[in-house]
């Protein structure tokens, strides 16, 4: 049970890597129509996440690989009851994913709008899905347990003897995924991550980016420390089924409170409004995984046909090797995200793009491709 318990936080913890990391990424791309005026700015908005979107894609397919590992029950019943909004987050996560690998291989600016639009589309949506899925999990979904001879629910009191024959579903359907509460939550990431990205791009850019960067952070910082503080006070008094919640929600409510204040105006700190907007979304994800405990998925039904952590489990022989490996290879993986947050710190100005990159629209060929030539 220790293993298990460690191991539930240890996703937790890789969600909340990429949370942080890809929370910017998304604010950057929600924001180049109105940050960036031409498309010298949008390359210039691009590339400050240019170095480091795709490592930050990594947290989100180690958080997947991991629970599949640690928790396969849970990954089981996760993706078979979430598969069309799961679809739906990986469909905008390979638009968002071609737009900015190939806005650059054609040189011209007709074919990098384009590609940007894309991005910009693609950015607003998965924050939306994902806000909407993090607040099913503290609301807890229609799940019941099923007996696999019968097709029938079991009963509320036998659910916890019977999961050898049986196993736990989402029976509300697609519909059922979306509440008040859940379409609030899809609200509080977008403006979340709208305001850690103006706040990301005004701490890497210069000139007028960097300017509309700051106009927008100021605002959007308000706006996001309301609606996060109705979603969190909302679902501890509602939803959350431990006190041990109230931690992470403080330090999420008054960091992210800081992280407005450092992006007004009179107090402007570029740096310290981004790292309380960073520990603001860490603890966040934190109060996500805390309100869901002792639970992996709670059940909106009742609370017996709720999977928890032992349930979902891995056997012990499982989670001991993964702890091996976690324990040598996650240290390299942290000195490599921070080395190349270093390597890469420096803003970036217009002067240091290059839009004239990429294969001239003459040079293509009909029928032709770089393989034959």
């Amino acid at each position: 049970m220790t293993l298990s318990i460690l191991w539930f936080i240890l996703i937790a913890v890789l969600w909340t890597g990429y949370m942080v990391l890809e929370g910017f990424d998304f604010g950057v791309g929600m924001l180049l129509p109105l940050v960036a005026k031409s498309d010298a700015e949008r390359t210039q908005a691009t590339r400050t996440i240019g170095p480091h979107w795709d490592g930050n894609e990594v947290w989100l397919l180690t958080a997947g690989g991991a629970t599949f590992a640690a928790f396969p029950e849970w990954y089981a019943t996760m993706f078979s009851g979430m598969y069309l909004a799961l679809f739906l987050i990986l469909f905008a996560l390979i638009v968002r994913i071609s737009a900015l690998e190939w806005r650059s291989k054609l040189a011209t600016e007709r074919w990098r709008r384009y590609w940007d639009w894309a991005h910009t589309v693609s950015a607003w949506l998965v924050p939306l899905l994902l806000g909407v899925a993090f607040a099913n999990f503290v609301q807890g979904m229609r799940i019941e347990v099923i007996d696999s001879a019968t097709g029938q629910a079991v009963a509320p009191a036998e659910a916890a003897g019977s999961l050898a024959t049986a196993a736990h579903q989402l029976t509300g359907g697609f519909l059922s995924l979306l509440t008040p509460y859940t379409l609030l939550g899809g609200v509080v990431i977008v403006v979340v991550c709208l305001a850690h990205g103006a706040q990301f791009l005004a701490l890497r850019t210069e000139g007028a980016v960097r300017d509309r960067a700051n106009a927008i952070a100021a605002p959007a910082s308000i706006g996001a420390t309301v609606l996060a503080a109705i979603l969190l006070i909302w679902g501890q008094f509602a939803y959350a089924g431990s006190v041990l919640a109230w931690i992470p929600l403080l330090v999420a409510a008054l960091s992210i409170i800081a992280s407005a204040a450092f992006s007004q105006k009179a107090l402007r700190a570029e740096g310290k409004s981004f790292a309380f907007s960073s520990l603001a979304i860490a603890g966040t994800v934190a109060w996500v995984f805390a309100a869901m405990a002792p639970a992996v998925q709670k059940s909106s039904i009742d609370p017996a046909y709720s999977l928890t952590i032992e349930q979902a489990s891995s056997s012990p022989a499982t989670l001991s090797v993964m702890t091996i490996v976690a324990v040598c290879l996650v240290p390299v993986v942290l000195a490599y995200t921070a080395w190349s947050y270093w390597v890469f710190r420096h803003r970036v100005s217009v002067d240091d793009v290059d839009t004239s990159t990429g294969l001239h629209p003459t040079s293509i060929r009909l029928g032709q491709n770089f393989l034959a030539g």
